[in-house]
């Protein structure tokens, strides 16, 4: 099966670190095509990147059913833009990652802290976790004095900061598993659980093994009736 990761936004470090780590825990019969749009923010950290970056990650929806033979999709970043939008255009499954951690998240354990970036994102993950219906498991939400860009620019001490955090809601939320709430602390996943001594679930990791499930069970997208395909007269179309 084809799997496609879209960063949805420009900074090639990040995508190239997805790749890295989604062809490392993917199945050998899997193939990951990891990719940005070509035009977007360099990083997301408000509504309004998420707004501009969404018109990419759809069109990379629909190149992937028209020219690339995309079996699924992952949406990689902690925000989940687009990803109802993006269900329109295919009949493929498509995953946020935030939707896929925190699924993951309470079959590990009873309760769950997000650890993600700047403060002024923390709403974003509030809104989340109230439309995915995680509210009463999610114990907190911390934001750590740093920006998405960090983790690029500073990684030691960007992670520093993440571990910092994550053993402050083991030790005050009683937080019992730890949400990533940013694609860009992907890769450092296994380093931060065993540093802080409790299950650590990456959005990426987990929206690509729960593509491989869903694409094995041959579930897609129902377009019974929300997530129909766009209007025939709207121009970009998967089909």
């Amino acid at each position: 099966m084809r799997i496609k990761i879209i960063n949805p936004n420009t900074t090639q470090a990040f995508t190239d670190a997805l790749q890295t780590l989604a062809d490392k825990v993917a199945r050998p019969d899997t193939d990951i095509l990891a990719v940005s749009p070509a035009t977007g923010p360099a990083s997301i950290e408000s509504f309004y990147d998420e707004a501009l970056s969404v018109p990419g990650v759809l069109e990379e929806i629909a190149k992937g059913d028209r020219e690339e033979n995309i079996d699924a999709y992952v949406l990689a970043c902690f925000g989940d833009p687009g990803l109802y939008a993006a269900r329109e255009l295919t009949d493929k499954p498509v995953l946020g990652i935030a939707e896929a951690a925190f699924h993951l998240a309470v079959l590990s354990g009873a309760c769950f802290s997000v650890v993600t970036t700047a403060p002024r994102v923390r709403f974003m993950t509030e809104h989340l976790i109230n439309r995915y219906g995680f509210s009463e498991q999610c114990k907190k939400i911390r934001t750590t004095p740093m920006k998405v860009l960090d983790l690029a620019n500073s990684p030691d001490e960007a992670i520093g900061k993440v571990i910092a955090e994550c053993l402050r809601a083991r030790e005050e939320d009683h937080a019992e598993a730890i949400v990533l709430g940013c694609a860009g602390m992907s890769q450092y996943r296994e380093f931060i659980e065993q540093e802080i001594g409790i299950p650590v679930i990456d959005g990426t990791v987990a929206a690509v093994k729960l593509c491989e499930a869903m694409v094995d069970m041959k579930l897609g997208t129902s377009k019974v009736l929300t997530f129909n395909w766009p209007r025939p007269d709207m121009a970009l179309t998967g089909r």
